[in-house]
């Protein structure tokens, strides 16, 4: 039997013997990572029109979030435009606020810009 304070009498062939560990029994299980973003909605009740663009925050009442643990611009890009590759959107739109789009912090308030259907900013 190997004794965990002695480091030379470890071994990684686990408490089996060698033989392979029996998962036969296990049901269910992902391989994914699980959205961040899980039971949280936009709200986009204010936006009338068609279905190809993003509402118009620009100007008086502009659409903010607030930045909560474990965002980053592309998870909050994907949450509220369907596409996480919008980030450099949202960092552009506050580059006032944000010098690094790869630092964000929770409780930071950022602009939500508008974003058409070919994905330019309506800034």
């Amino acid at each position: 039997m190997a004794n965990p304070k002695d480091p030379n009498s470890l071994s990684l062939t686990g408490s089996t013997g060698g033989k392979k560990p029996d998962f036969s029994n296990v049901t269910g299980g992902s391989d994914t990572v699980p959205d961040a973003s899980a039971g949280k909605k936009a709200d986009f009740s204010n936006v009338t029109g068609g279905s190809d663009t993003v509402p118009n925050t620009g100007g008086a009442g502009a659409q903010t979030y607030t930045v909560e643990k474990g965002d980053s611009l592309s998870t909050i890009s994907k949450r509220f435009y369907g596409k996480s590759s919008h980030w450099k959107q949202i960092f552009d739109a506050n580059r006032d606020t944000i010098e690094n789009p790869d630092l964000i912090y929770p409780g930071q308030t950022i602009k939500l810009p508008a974003i058409d259907a070919d994905g330019s900013s309506n800034k």
